[in-house]
């Protein structure tokens, strides 16, 4: 079976989040299943870098009216076509912001431009590969299934768009869409139009053969208008083509065991190594831990992720003996709250603004426990980074957190598998009754290490969701018609 996988970011290449993350380690995990993916990537500047010897496969002399062409490259064990467009990629700042960190005006026609180009080779553009079936991520892919079906040779082809958060739709003015290269009959609510606009993902998830999310408790959850935000309505219509599937790690990048980022290398049966990590994890953040855990936190900085929270419990973890690194950067006037609380609790609350790979491995290696109290979170893989670490999760009980983390209530404990604390409703009051909690476990060496060694047990792997996907992946390939 071969896939065409197309994503705006994958690692190791480029990488803002966990999308790249799953871009990444799902080809390698389908890999021993039979399946050969082949990824259609952006070429940013940072990509076009690190590629060794790319061998040309196609010109496109007008994509969306720019020139453009496909490379082949391989790396890192990925197979890997590369969109080479300068015009539209060859530009300073990230993926999706210029240097000022605004978005680039223009990211509808970029990331048309992605889709139209995975369109292309969905439709036999490599004339030496060609694909049994699409994968597309997230909105700025998520018009390749709509350019499909209005190909006369592409309806055939099957797809699937996973939503990785439904809350970054793609939505722009209806002035772009003469724009897009699409027939006139495609501005409908069967294809892209959304309230009067253009909406990227609305017009996947409308085309799209089937969808899934990152985990089954946010498949769930998308059907309510809480979660839905707006598309809660084409997700009920669709929801016998829906299915969630959570996402895995890539566990031998993510391995304590051999992980070349943390000072001290450990296993299960070696958690008092883990106090070397710790020390180097203070030591890097100014902190002068107190009797309590070092929690951490490694996210974006937004009201999703549940940052205000934590800066209302700030004052109860100090109080209680705890400490905090936090790594991450998002919102300004959350940033600047918890800077503000650094400066209150020198020594105790330290934040590093930005995102660095390397420290996130030492920060998971070293700290006791990570908050994750997202509002609402598809899947999550810091708690999965978390699991993997002995780094006891703390969490609202959402989406994927509530699917990957068992709490440690009386039952669970007793039977030595709780991995995590869990909390709802996901308020400052409801987080700091989780912290109240962690304090008490902690304090007691003896069932702290239980969940510890539970957590670090749990099949956080991509094994079982990969086979997930080769089971959609084959049901709807005997739906195959072709012409």
């Amino acid at each position: 079976m071969k896939i065409l996988s197309v994503a705006s970011e994958l690692f190791p290449l480029v990488k803002t989040g966990g999308l790249a993350d799953v871009a990444g380690a799902l080809p390698l995990a389908l890999a021993p299943l039979g399946i050969t993916v082949r990824t259609l990537l952006p070429g940013y500047p940072s990509v076009m870098a690190k590629l060794t010897n790319p061998r040309k496969i196609a010109d496109l002399p007008a994509l969306l009216g720019e020139p453009a062409s496909i490379l082949f490259v391989k790396h890192a064990d990925l197979e890997l076509y590369i969109l080479d467009a300068p015009f539209y990629f060859d530009r300073e700042g990230g993926p999706y912001t210029d240097v000022t960190g605004l978005d680039h005006d223009d990211n509808w026609r970029r990331f048309a431009a992605l889709s139209l180009a995975g369109a292309e080779l969905a439709n036999e553009l490599d004339p030496n590969w060609s694909p049994d079936l699409v994968h597309v991520h997230d909105w700025q892919a998520a018009l390749t299934p709509v350019y499909l079906k209005y190909s006369p040779r592409g309806a055939h082809i099957p797809s699937v768009i996973t939503i990785h958060n439904i809350a970054f739709q793609g939505q722009f003015s209806p002035a772009i869409f003469p724009e897009l290269s699409l027939p006139e009959d495609a501005f409908d609510v069967a294809g892209v139009e959304y309230y009067g606009d253009v909406g990227f993902l609305k017009g996947g998830m409308r085309t799209a053969w089937a969808l899934t999310t990152v985990s089954p408790t946010y498949a769930s959850e998308i059907l309510e208008p809480q979660f839905g935000m707006g598309l809660q309505g084409l997700v009920a219509e669709r929801v016998e083509d829906l299915v969630g599937i959570v996402n895995g790690i890539d566990d031998d990048v993510w391995n304590p065991a051999t992980d070349k980022h943390i000072t001290q290398t450990y296993d299960a049966s070696s958690l008092k190594k883990r106090a070397d990590n710790r020390k180097a994890l203070c030591s890097r953040f100014g902190l002068t831990p107190g009797s309590g855990p070092v929690f951490c936190v490694i996210s974006r900085l937004t009201w999703q992720k549940g940052i205000d929270l934590i800066v209302a419990a700030a004052d109860f973890i100090v109080e209680n003996g705890g400490s905090l690194a936090i790594l991450g950067s998002g919102d300004p006037a959350l940033e600047a709250a918890l800077k503000d609380a650094a400066a209150h609790h020198p020594g105790r609350i330290s934040v590093i603004f930005g995102y660095d790979e390397p420290l996130s491995h030492l920060m998971q290696a070293g700290s006791d426990a990570i908050l994750i109290p997202s509002r609402f979170e598809p899947c999550g893989l810091t708690q999965l980074y978390g699991l993997r670490y002995g780094c006891i999760p703390v969490v609202g009980h959402t989406g994927g957190l509530a699917d990957t983390i068992i709490d440690a209530n009386g039952a669970a404990i007793s039977a030595k598998a709780a991995t995590g604390v869990e909390f709802t409703p996901v308020t400052a009051e409801g987080l700091i009754g989780a912290l109240r909690r962690t304090f008490r476990l902690f304090a007691e060496p003896k069932t702290w290490t239980g969940m510890q060694k539970a957590a670090m047990k749990a099949d956080v792997s991509w094994a079982s969701s990969a086979r997930q996907y080769a089971d959609l992946y084959k049901t709807l390939l005997t739906k195959v018609h072709k012409p």
